[in-house]
């Protein structure tokens, strides 16, 4: 599957919104908070299990969160991941993907997958009732996968195809993959998702297996089960199916390299396709693992800047100087080294891409001043009734609560993440923006429409 540009999308609406407890292995234990109303446990071989309760409809969503992707893959072996997250649907040594996608159809399970620089995550949805079926499957690819020279060659070649075409051939993905080089540079979240064309023809199959048997482990995942299931049923089929599954030995985390953002550059990209210029502007920012106090209040702020059209940015951009069709914030908190802060714009027709930025930058610089208790106050007030919702849809709880535990966070942190929004207090907001939106430490890009060519 490619990477899933939907479920990215779905992940960062929702990054913003919650935060993430380990309870004692063994032990089922309901959270006193009501966010989810959720219930974690630990299986003896490592595996995290988060349970999330919702009765309304006799359907389940499973997810299993590996804490891997991108960032993982050694120097010329780019795209390891994506293509082990291919090798996933090619099926085992007891299931083979005929077996395996006749037995998924047939039984309305609606699954898919998508790999990030942190983590790769595979999903099903389906009636109650086939919920053990979908957990024998799910674990059974855990420690079973048929990685023969067959599938490797097949799949390495439809990971090259579709890099061609939805990268190379996309104009978005182009720019969204330079500006990443830039901003991260050595850093290993600078590397393409999908790898260069050149690292994938030269992946190698044992290289493929060495990376399936170090990271795909049950004390390497996080399992959430959320819908019409209790946590008793939860805790009895997950140690059943996955109980048996042995741990590796994963060594040390990963050392990621530390980032020191204080040069501002600048990437502009003409490029076929694009009918309007695009504008970012974007800071390496805060991740949980390492500030976990300072992302509450840039959760705050982004909601205040620039989400939905009462936001500050969209009333004096685009309804009060009528200088942007649209603009938006969002702050990605989940990943295991950084996290990001962005701020995207479209300019009106006949508005030039510098232009715009100066609106921007004074638009920002206006925002940040005029933080005050009353702006601060509604900020919270959307995002406490944004989480009302989240816990009505299943797939939506799952998501948020997955993408948060694999990132490092507690159960008790994720119940209590209205609580911490709640307690933020504009004075911390207004010092937040001022630290990080530095026009000295930002990547700003503009991609712009290329000019035709006339004989």
């Amino acid at each position: 599957m490619p990477p899933q540009t939907e479920n990215r999308r779905l992940m960062n609406r929702f990054i913003g919104i919650i935060a993430f407890v380990s309870i004692l292995a063994g032990s089922v234990s309901a959270a006193a908070a009501a966010m989810f109303g959720a219930s974690e446990f630990y299986l003896d071989n490592g595996l995290r299990v988060i349970v999330i309760p919702n009765r309304k409809a006799p359907i389940v969503r499973q997810m299993v969160w590996y804490k891997t992707g991108s960032a993982d893959e050694k120097p010329g072996q780019g795209g390891i991941a994506h293509l082990l997250e291919h090798l996933m649907f090619r099926g085992t040594r007891k299931v083979g993907h005929d077996d395996y996608n006749r037995v998924t159809q047939v039984n309305g399970m609606d699954g898919n997958a998508f790999t990030s620089q942190d983590f790769t995550v595979y999903h099903q949805s389906m009636d109650i009732s086939r919920l053990e079926l979908a957990m024998f499957l799910e674990a059974d690819r855990m420690q079973n996968l048929d990685l023969s020279r067959e599938n490797f060659d097949l799949e390495r070649d439809i990971v090259y195809q579709e890099r061609k075409q939805v990268v190379e051939n996309n104009p978005a993905a182009a720019f969204s993959e330079n500006l990443r080089r830039l901003m991260w540079g050595e850093h290993p979240y600078g590397r393409p998702v999908t790898g260069l064309p050149e690292e994938i023809r030269n992946l190698k199959l044992e290289d493929v297996r060495a990376f399936y048997h170090k990271y795909y482990a049950p004390n390497n995942a996080v399992l959430v089960l959320s819908g019409d299931i209790d946590p008793q049923t939860a805790k009895k089929l997950a140690g059943k199916y996955y109980g048996d599954i042995p741990r590796v030995n994963l060594g040390e985390p990963a050392a990621f390299p530390e980032i020191r953002a204080e040069n501002a550059v600048k990437l502009e990209m003409s490029l076929p396709r694009i009918n309007s210029v695009r504008l970012v502007n974007t800071w390496i920012a805060p991740a949980f693992n390492r500030e976990k106090e300072e992302i509450y209040n840039l959760a705050v702020l982004s909601k205040y800047l620039g989400e939905g059209e009462t936001s500050k940015l969209y009333k004096k951009l685009v309804k009060e100087r009528r200088l942007a069709l649209a603009v938006e914030s969002s702050y990605d908190y989940g990943g295991r080294s950084y996290g990001t802060f962005s701020i995207w714009a479209i300019p009106q027709p006949g508005i030039s891409a510098a232009a715009l930025q100066e609106g921007v930058d004074q638009a920002v610089a206006e925002a940040v001043a005029e933080i005050n208790a009353e702006a601060v106050e509604n900020a919270k007030q959307k995002m406490r009734a944004g989480l009302v919702y989240l816990r009505d849809n299943p797939n939506d709880a799952a998501m948020v609560a997955g993408s948060m535990a694999a990132a490092g966070m507690s159960l008790e942190d994720i119940e209590n993440y209205g609580d911490r929004i709640s307690a933020v207090n504009p004075r911390e907001v207004k010092q937040a923006a001022r630290k990080l939106l530095r026009n000295s430490a930002r990547v700003s890009g503009v991609l712009k429409p290329a000019e035709e060519k006339h004989d």
